[in-house]
Formats: C-alpha cells, structure tokens, sequence
C-alpha cells in the first residue's frame, strides 16, 4: 500500500493518530520537502516518530517516482506532506502513478491554511479561488494572480493568497550549464506579496483600467497558523506592504463582501486606528 500522509501545519504533534500508526509500521517513509515546510526539521520528526526519514525533494518526486513507489505493491511505502496530502497537484501526480503501477493507495487527511484560514475571522465557504503568488525577478513580473483575486471580489469573496517559497531551487545559469548548486531557501512574506500587488494595482491605474482593489483594500496577514507563535494581523494593502510578521510560513488574505460577524472579528486583529476605520467604512 502506498499512503500520502498530512502531517499537519506546524510540528511533529500535529500528525493524525492513524497517520502515525502507519509511519510506525511502514517500510519506507519519505519527507517531502519542498512545497511547505513545519517549523521542525526532519530530525525533529525522526525523534518523535522513532524512525529513519528519507527526504524528498522536487527533483525525487517529479522525476523519480518509480524508486519512491518501489516496493509499494507488497509492502506499506508512506509519503509524508506539510498540511493535507492533496494541497499540491505534485501529490496528486504522485497518486495517479501509483495507481497506474497496480498499487493501492490511500490518503490519511491533516489541517492545511485551506481550511485554517478560518482563524481570522473570516468564513471559509465566503471564500473564492486560491491564488498563488510567485516571486517576481527583474525579467518575470506575471500578473495572473490579481486577475483571479478581482474575479473573486466580483462576487464578493475572499482571496487566500499562498505565498512563493523556493527550496533547493537553481539560478537559471546553473540550471542552463547543469550544475547542481542550488540557491539558498526562500519564503515569500506577507510584506512583499502586498508590494507585489501595490505594484501591479499601479500598473492598471496608469493603464486607465477601472481598479476592483486597491491600496486602500481590506487584507489579512496571517503567519505560523497554528503554531504558538502564530500572528495575525488586520489592515490596507499598503499596512501589508509594512508589516513584520518574522517567520515562515505566511499568507495573505483579500478581503471581499463582510458578513457583520466577520467584521466584528477582523476588528479583533486591527493594526491600528486606520484599520478600525476601514472596517467601519466597509460596513
């Protein structure tokens, strides 16, 4: 049997009991390690669980799945992924594989940020798409994302941002020449994904086209959910571009049509004064 296990949002105790069963008794237990990350290291997870991890990175799962799945068909293999199994589409891919070799599958579910989200405040079936928002360079600036997030705010729902990360990860040039040295981790902050959209929301307004959002926009910052450090925090589009909310993992929420409840507790996280007002001015 092959399993795709959540482990959760945070640290080692987060995993399900049955998920742990099944890390207990497998063969082969793979981390994977590159889509999310917990806020423990691999050697943290091997204490708690009392066995050996092999990680996983991207190049393992996308281009050598068969050795991950080797093995599989007669013994229990288990993959083990940040927040719930099915939050990325490799995983999916990875699924698909297997079933295609003959071998069983079965998916033990965890928390992910799609559905703890909701301890900002805000009500998970008032939210539209999931939006990804990359790290731009100096020659690749997409815009893609803004157009999903004005699609939601036209029927009046949320926008849950997922943040960039980058792990393990190769310049272009090395990339280009086949070396294998790769660019130091990564991770996409609440700060600079707002600056990214400021930017943007620049864009179309010296284009003449008629904004959906601005800098003036209701957001959510959110950071570690789920972990006893985590921050939220409640403001403008440009309030985001200035926030500190330290660590890894954080996300961004637009806020779209507010039931009262909602509102009422969004005011619970305000940055300050001016936030209070917007929440004031929205109702």
């Amino acid at each position: 049997m092959f399993y795709l296990i959540g482990l959760g949002l945070c640290d080692a105790e987060d995993i399900t009991v049955k998920g742990l069963k099944i890390v207990k008794r497998a063969k082969k237990v793979y981390l994977e390690a590159y889509t999310s990350i917990l806020s423990v290291g691999k050697e943290a997870l091997e204490e708690f669980y009392g066995r050996e991890l092999l990680l996983a990175d991207r190049e393992a799962v996308e281009q050598n799945s068969d050795e991950i799945l080797s093995g599989a068909e007669e013994e229990d293999v288990a993959f083990l992924v940040v927040g719930d199994p099915f939050g990325a589409t490799t995983h999916t891919d990875l699924l698909l594989r297997a079933k295609e070799k003959g071998i069983k599958t079965k998916a033990i579910h965890n928390a992910s940020i799609i559905n703890a989200i909701g301890c900002c405040g805000l009500q998970l079936y008032n939210f539209g798409e999931v939006v990804s928002i990359v790290i731009w360079t100096d020659s690749w600036k997409p815009e893609s994302f803004y157009d999903k997030i004005v699609a939601n705010l036209d029927h009046g729902l949320h926008t849950l941002c997922l943040l960039d990360i980058k792990v393990k990860e190769q310049s272009v040039e090395n990339l280009l020449k086949g070396r294998k040295i790769y660019e130091p981790p990564r991770f996409m902050t609440v700060a600079e994904a707002a600056k990214q959209l400021m930017e943007i929301v620049s864009n179309r307004r010296n284009n003449d086209e008629t904004l959906k959002f601005d800098e003036k926009t209701i957001c959510v910052g959110v950071a570690r959910v789920g972990s006893d450090e985590e921050q939220i925090q409640v403001g403008s589009l440009q309030q985001m571009s200035l926030v500190d909310l330290g660590g890894p993992l954080h996300s961004l929420v637009v806020v779209g049509r507010m039931h009262p409840l909602e509102r009422d507790l969004l005011r619970q996280y305000a940055i300050d004064e001016e936030s209070l007002l917007l929440l004031k001015d929205s109702s």
